[in-house]
């Protein structure tokens, strides 16, 4: 074992997606899962097989398309998870079975209710059970990091002893401070029979902002695999981010000489397109991957970076995807330089994909005097959000000024492939469009958030709009690009509407979280 390797265990797709309004779609999840092929992670957690026919459907059809990367399930500590994750990932050449079970004196006396004995039991017949389907068996120790370390130190070795090959010792509320978890591990393998036959793992979430501190000084205790998503969503404040953890250890090699194989130029494509398809905004001051993460304001800082780029840049733009030159396109443009564009920013889509991107492109062109990368981006990505929906916008014109009192709104939907118009009014142009929606296809949702930013700069700039809708307890989050606002809304509002539906759908059993 390359002692200096560190594995990436990337969780977007069910640690991610427990975030509240976070709900993929199935061809979603396939494409954000091709986009974590592209960066060669090692393993994708897929899902988690028994809690819905849908997350057992996106295993599955991952397993489909899995070729160097492992897949993996999540399962609680019994045979039914267990089984099922199994006939999930069976297409899988090479599969884990993720198993779990709380270690906690608070989560064993008040969720689960069980003794120690009970728990070390479970732990034992759950991972033995793992073991007759494959020999990649992970186990996790739910809140691990607040578990008696006398007791943590028997699960582990109850779970080596019955055949787990990865040790996972989460840090599942965000409690630990960088030292203290640092120390949990260096105890572990200092303490632990045989515990250098397993991986041990982090799973750090971002309750204090420590997330990617925890999992960087869990690796300095000895941790070789550390488990992430893009943009570092997740259950409530978030997991560690993949691009913070990656580009950390790429940077700082010199301190922390650890490997990974990870594509590090896929990181911005991959960050925006999870971006799009979960409909959260990646705020523009977020390290790697934010709109600021390479721009300059003070005069003092521009004039640094245009001598040399090294005084305030610790790495390239290039190196995460990011291209350094803005403007290449306009409405002259023909097919072939777009298609290099699109090879250029990290796109590899099919030919009747292209086509539409192209014709999308020309029409976006005509609109705008100057067309950005980003602007391409957007194109590109509000295709892939808004491809394959059971409600998709044919057409919007809006009444509004001092003129026409209440605003005016008149809309074509299709709706399961049927269209229908309406002519509606509201408190404003927004406020008039959505009232068409709720007509067009009635529902019960709570407008919690609604809000419009630019994708690049100018009067001409396309508008990006987010938007969360919430039924019975449920969150979805939608996103459209335009460079009409009122059009980028209906489509935002029509993107969460198509995610509430795939919600609905969906029923979790208890104790999700690792």
């Amino acid at each position: 074992m390359n002692n200096n390797k560190i594995k990436i265990f990337d969780t977007t797709l069910r640690d991610g997606e427990q975030s509240p309004g976070c709900s993929m779609n199935l061809e979603e999840k396939l494409k954000v899962f091709e986009t974590l092929q592209y960066l060669n992670v090692d393993v994708v957690e897929a899902g988690f097989a028994i809690a819905s026919e849908g997350d057992f459907e996106a295993v599955r059809e991952v397993s489909k398309l899995a070729k160097n990367t492992i897949v993996c399930s999540l399962a609680r500590a019994n045979k039914a998870d267990i089984e099922r994750a199994n006939q999930a990932l069976s297409f899988a050449e090479n599969f884990r079975i993720h198993t779990f079970i709380a270690t906690s004196d608070l989560h064993m006396k008040y969720k689960l209710q069980m003794t120690k004995d009970n728990v070390l039991e479970k732990i034992k017949d759950s991972v033995n059970y793992a073991r007759n389907f494959t020999d990649d068996v992970e186990w996790s120790a739910e809140d691990g990091s607040r578990s008696d370390f006398d007791f943590l130190r028997k699960c582990i070795d109850v779970a080596i002893k019955a055949g787990a090959t990865t040790i996972n010792i989460p840090d599942t509320v965000g409690y630990c401070m960088p030292l203290e978890y640092q120390e949990i591990f260096k105890k572990i393998k200092s303490n632990v029979q045989d515990i250098d036959k397993v991986i041990l793992s982090v799973h750090c979430h971002n309750d204090l902002g420590l997330a990617v501190g925890n999992s960087l000084a869990g690796i300095e205790g000895g941790a070789r695999q550390v488990e992430c998503t893009i943009n570092g969503i997740g259950e409530r404040a978030g997991n560690a981010s993949l691009e913070e953890i990656v580009m950390a250890l790429r940077t700082r090699y010199d301190v922390m000489p650890f490997d990974n194989k990870i594509v590090t130029e896929e990181i911005t494509k991959a960050s925006r397109l999870v971006s799009g398809v979960t409909g959260f905004n990646v705020q523009p001051n977020k390290a790697i991957v934010g709109a600021n993460a390479f721009a300059h304001e003070a005069g003092i800082h521009q004039d640094g970076v245009l001598k040399d780029t090294r005084t305030y840049e610790i790495m390239t733009p290039e190196s995460v995807g990011l291209s350094a030159n803005k403007l290449v396109l306009g409405k002259h443009s023909g097919r072939h330089a777009f298609n290099e564009k699109l090879k250029e920013l990290g796109y590899d889509i099919g030919d009747n994909a292209r086509q539409d991107a192209f014709r999308r492109f020309k029409e976006l062109a005509d609109l705008k005097k100057d067309v950005y990368d980003e602007d391409i981006i957007a194109l590109v990505d509000d295709e892939v959000m808004h491809s394959g929906e059971r409600i998709q916008l044919v057409s919007l014109e809006i009444n509004c000024g001092t003129v026409h009192s209440p605003p005016k709104a008149a809309l074509t939907l299709s709706v399961d492939g049927e269209e229908k118009g309406c002519f509606g009014s509201g408190d404003g142009p927004v406020d008039a469009a959505f009232n068409c929606i709720k007509e067009l296809f009635p529902h019960n949702t709570r407008l919690q958030l609604y809000q419009v930013s630019a994708v690049t700069q100018g009067t001409d700039a396309q508008a990006e709009v987010s938007v969360r809708l919430e039924e019975n307890g449920k969150t979805v989050n939608g996103q459209g690009t335009d460079t009409d606002t009122m059009v980028a809304s209906v489509k935002a509002y029509v993107h969460a509407l198509n995610k509430l539906l795939v919600k609905r759908e969906k029923t979790a059993p208890a104790a999700l979280s690792a």
